[in-house]
């Protein structure tokens, strides 16, 4: 087969939608060599982010002088000249979109929508943002062949809220990138400790620090307490009000902010936390926890949602509104290391069943099916 994919967040984007496309297109390329994978790219990039590992991933920009100058239009409608060139019989839109044209020219086409954020949310997104979020999602879910979820909790919003017959959505779960799945050497977990003056004991969260993701929650909850929380994400303005609450409280030296890690500093990073704290209050799925238990750290987050889905039933959950839960939870970790290394282990056997071959297996079979 000859697949195309919408790659703008292949080159463009460094975290999670950025890294669902290229972890997928790595790993179908990987396990399905036979078909040729096209990455219908917008503009040049010169982030350096992907890195074709298979002499059948093709890389392709627009070739006019037109489209090259209004190349979010070559997105829309344009790429389907290209795309007729090119012989491709099915096209993946990774990230909620999908071109104008497709079924017209018989393309057979796919859409992943990761959530719907903007709609369970609406107060985070402006008015403008929210209507052109819901018309492309609308339009590519009632127009693309099939739809991917990428959780039980997503396919249920996409009934809910875009009306769309249940029949037409699959749900495949997202992976994490192959490095969380690698055991770090006594010499990277020693380095990487010195390097980033790491305590022998803390609690780690990662994901952009924004309201929705409530890591403000874990910070109140270590408050007065001997435990040290570690933050790797984007600083985003709502960052100053949690440093306020740090300042005035007095808690410098409880918590970390770290930044611009490498995928294996990160990797390393899990491995040497004592426990992972997400205590989100809503997300599409939350690769985070994936890469936890991966890593064999234990997971305390939120109860509702997709978090259980994601979880399993090893992990541990609280209210994501009841800080002093959150507390007394972090705290029976903290002083239970046998109990930690048990539901870690049984974490970590749970969480196989995200491995690539049964994600890569599973895509295979709805390109095949079209």
């Amino acid at each position: 087969m000859k697949i195309g994919f919408e790659a703008k967040r292949v080159f463009h984007n460094k975290t999670g939608l950025g890294n669902y496309s290229r972890d997928l297109v790595r790993l179908l390329s990987r396990l399905y060599p036979k078909n040729d994978y096209f990455l219908y790219n917008p503009k040049a990039s010169f982030k350096n982010l992907f890195v074709a590992n298979n002499v059948t991933i093709f890389e392709k920009q627009p070739t006019t002088r037109f489209y090259k100058k209004f190349y979010n239009l070559w997105r829309q409608k344009g790429i389907i000249s290209d795309l007729k060139k090119d012989g491709i019989t099915i096209f993946h839109g990774l990230s909620g979109e999908i071109p104008r044209g497709l079924k017209k020219n018989n393309i057979k086409s796919v859409v992943t929508i990761h959530d719907l954020i903007f709609l369970k949310f609406p107060h985070l997104y402006s008015f403008f943002d929210r209507k052109i979020h819901f018309y492309k999602f609308k339009k590519a879910a009632k127009e693309a062949n099939c739809i991917i979820a990428i959780s039980e909790q997503t396919k249920q919003d996409i009934i809910d809220y875009l009306k769309i017959n249940p029949s037409k959505i699959k749900v495949i779960y997202q992976g994490c990138h192959a490095i969380f799945k690698e055991v770090a050497s006594k010499e990277q977990l020693q380095q990487t400790k010195i390097k980033f003056q790491l305590p022998d004991k803390f609690i780690l969260n990662v994901g952009t620090i924004e309201e929705r993701k409530n890591i403000f929650l874990a910070i109140k909850a270590i408050l007065g307490t001997n435990m040290t929380l570690v933050i790797v994400g984007k600083q985003t303005s709502y960052s100053s009000k949690i440093k306020s609450f740090i300042a005035n409280n007095k808690m410098e030296h409880q918590v970390l902010f770290l930044n611009q890690l490498t995928l294996q500093e990160l990797a390393t990073i899990y491995q040497l936390a004592s426990v992972f704290v997400y205590p989100s209050i809503y997300e599409g799925f939350g690769i985070p926890i994936i890469e936890a238990l991966y890593s064999k750290t234990p997971v305390i987050t939120t109860n509702s949602g997709v978090f259980p889905e994601a979880g399993g039933p090893f992990s541990i959950y609280i209210d994501p509104t009841n800080e002093k839960e959150l507390q007394n939870k972090l705290l029976f970790l903290w002083n239970n290391v046998d109990f930690c290394t048990e539901i870690a282990q049984k974490g970590y056997e749970f969480v196989q069943k995200f491995n690539d071959e049964i994600i890569a297996s599973q895509l295979m079979e709805v390109y095949k099916n079209l």
